[in-house]
């Protein structure tokens, strides 16, 4: 936990009273459930609402993280440490309960294998207190328990337990946000990776319609979604692999469950890029793959910002993962699974191929460009789209070779700087706030902040994006520059590949 409480602050929600703490002059509750845990036979089953409750909940700890592996991103001294699958919660940052503030949701990402809104690289209390609004981030299941899609073996197992958690999660502040001083009818959700990606399923949702205004999408991972036949492939070779009959996978030790979906997974990575935990398209929850829903129109049409980093396949290179291709091998083997007439057409666009450059720029456009300059040329004929590039590096990430690399802008607009890494990104960022923090926190606070009343653009230095000119903002470390098209080249290459 951050600093000393300075005294408490109780809140009356639609559920009941909840007691939380001030600190720094912002208030903050946190392990508040949005809905009923899912243990015992609400395993692998969609979430429950919560029923309210007499008196005053505390709402002072954290609350559990999803089980999952160690992490360098939750690796802090403060990070939560207890895992379990009661994890449903969200923490709720205010800086005034009085108030009707604009409200920013924080889906955290981690390949919906990893992850917590709880951990200090997504604190919302510098947002809250820097923009005037409301800050809530999302703890939902991953792992087997919710990013293996079990939808297919019958009653009692429902698809896209992740996005579904997210859907409650969004009720929850749509109900309950006034209570916290916050607009439900001002809503911002943002997300990175993952939680991006999830952003962008969202949109393409019936159940979330309504539920958020305008939305944030930082380094989605498109290829993360898989349609409905794979996922029950998948699901059978899960059952089959546990060896047990289908009633008695819900009662399974936790460790044999994450056992045998660690062992899908691996087998997945060699289908690449669809791997065994993800979302599903081709169900009622989310009947279209975003891509195609975009094309169609069959969206929420909400003012949206969307970007990638320059290099964000260099910190995955290290594993040589291979739906991420960084070796020429690995190309030669994506190429030859997904896309194997567009292989010469493709790597013409990288001359320096098969040197590190090249490679890097590859898997990066695999799994983030290429399906992200698809999706904005969809999503920006029918909604206000804005396109940024993040090219801002440290001197610690270019040390490591490592560049722009993925989840590097965090730090920038959570103002994160003394989690574990923001340290590690930049030491000196706790005294002396880098110009591309100030500049990055304050255009997405600027977006969630300005013209709901008046429906004019939320500022004019940030030109809207279009198929044509594909104008797109490039966050470098001492300013920003509007560019059109900055990666023509690949952009052209990959067109029709996703």
């Amino acid at each position: 936990m951050p600093a000393v409480a300075e005294f408490p602050t109780v809140v009356n929600t639609a559920l009941g009273r909840l007691r939380g703490t001030t600190e720094g002059g912002v208030s903050v509750w946190r392990g508040v459930p949005y809905a009923h845990q899912p243990v015992g036979e609400r395993r692998f089953a969609a979430p429950v609402p919560l029923d309210p409750w007499r008196g005053v909940r505390d709402a002072v700890e954290h609350g559990p993280i999803p089980p999952q592996g160690r992490s360098f991103v939750g690796g802090g001294r403060d990070d939560p440490k207890v895992r379990d699958e009661a994890c449903l919660t969200v923490t709720v940052w205010s800086p005034d309960t009085t108030g009707a503030l604009p409200v920013m949701v924080w889906l955290p990402g981690g390949a919906f294998v990893y992850g917590a809104g709880q951990l200090q690289l997504y604190n919302g209390s510098r947002l809250a207190a820097n923009g005037n609004v409301v800050v809530v981030n999302v703890t939902y299941r991953l792992g087997v328990f919710g990013g293996l899609d079990l939808g297919a073996l019958g009653d009692g197992f429902d698809d896209n337990l992740c996005l579904r958690d997210q859907i409650a999660a969004l009720r929850w502040v749509r109900d309950n946000i006034a209570a916290f001083g916050g607009d439900p009818e001002r809503v911002t959700l943002f997300g990175e990776s993952a939680g991006a990606t999830s952003v962008l399923a969202l949109l393409a949702s019936p159940a979330a319609g309504g539920l958020f205004a305008r939305a944030i999408a930082q380094s989605p991972a498109l290829p993360l979604i898989a349609d409905r036949q794979i996922r029950t492939e998948r699901a059978h070779r899960f059952l089959a692999g546990l060896g047990v009959p289908l009633d008695e996978v819900k009662s399974l030790p936790q460790r044999r469950l994450r056992r045998a979906a660690g062992e899908l997974q691996r087998e997945s990575a060699a289908d690449t890029p669809t791997l065994a935990y993800g979302l599903t398209h081709g169900v009622d929850l989310l009947p279209r793959h975003p891509l195609d829903a975009a094309r169609a129109g069959a969206v929420a049409r909400v003012p949206l910002i969307i970007g990638t980093n320059s290099h964000e396949a260099s910190m995955f290179a290290w594993g040589k993962p291979p739906m991420l291709p960084t070796t020429p091998e690995g190309v030669d083997a994506w190429f030859a699974r997904c896309a194997p007439d567009a292989r010469e057409r493709i790597l013409a666009a990288y001359p320096d191929f098969p040197r590190r450059r090249a490679l890097i720029a590859i898997g990066s456009d695999v799994m983030f460009g290429a399906p992200t300059w698809a999706f904005v040329d969809a999503y920006s004929a029918h909604a206000r789209t804005h396109v940024y590039r993040f090219d801002h590096t440290t001197f610690t990430l270019r040390a490591l070779g490592l560049g722009a690399t993925h989840g590097s802008e965090i730090v920038h607009v959570q103002h994160s700087y003394t989690s574990y890494l923001g340290r590690k990104l930049h030491p000196l960022g706790r005294r002396v706030l880098p110009s591309v923090g100030r500049r990055m926190q304050r255009t997405w606070l600027d977006f969630a902040t300005r013209g709901w009343e008046s429906g004019e653009a939320w500022r004019d230095d940030w030109p809207l994006y279009d198929a044509v000119s594909r104008r797109t903002r490039v966050i470098r470390s001492a300013r920003d520059d509007s560019v059109d098209d900055p990666d023509a080249v690949r952009r052209a290459a990959w067109s029709g590949v996703y």
